[in-house]
């Protein structure tokens, strides 16, 4: 029997797949916690439907990423920060930093979690920082460190 998967079912498939199983399995288990529907031909038109939306709408989300990875690309963050002895900071320049950097001086509202650092900043100078805007698009971008006057 064909029905249509209304939520994940572990070891039967996930959310809007057409599987087969037996007869008194979709009626004793599938139908009555609402974890399936017949698959009748109004069900799979709509299930067609909406995997399309799916597909356009991610295909636009990545779109807007890629735009976004452009714009920002080789833009210039300048920070400035405490200085002690041979140019060493007083604390770091984390990605919470260059992400309220972005934020002031260009106009970006970039998730700190999207920056992606691999040390943190500790001394003066110009640093190229990665942001993964989305796992097809990513940026590259300049940070300044300065000390304050």
């Amino acid at each position: 029997m064909q029905v249509v998967l209304l939520q994940d079912v572990p070891k039967i498939g996930k959310k809007g797949d057409i599987v087969n199983v037996a007869e008194g399995y979709a009626r004793n288990f599938l139908y009555p916690r609402n974890l399936a529907s017949p698959a009748s031909e109004g069900k799979l038109k709509e299930i067609s439907t909406q995997r399309q939306n799916q597909v356009a709408k991610k295909q636009k989300l990545e779109q807007e990423a890629k735009d976004l990875a452009a714009k920002i690309s080789n833009l210039t963050v300048k920070l400035q920060a405490k200085v002690g002895e041979a140019g060493r900071l007083f604390g770091a320049i984390s990605s919470k930093d260059i992400a309220d950097g972005l934020k002031a001086q260009h106009d970006y509202d970039i998730d700190k979690k999207k920056i992606v650092l691999k040390d943190p900043i500790k001394s003066l100078g110009n640093y190229k920082v990665v942001i993964k805007i989305h796992p097809v698009a990513q940026a590259e971008i300049e940070v300044e460190v300065v000390a304050t006057e």
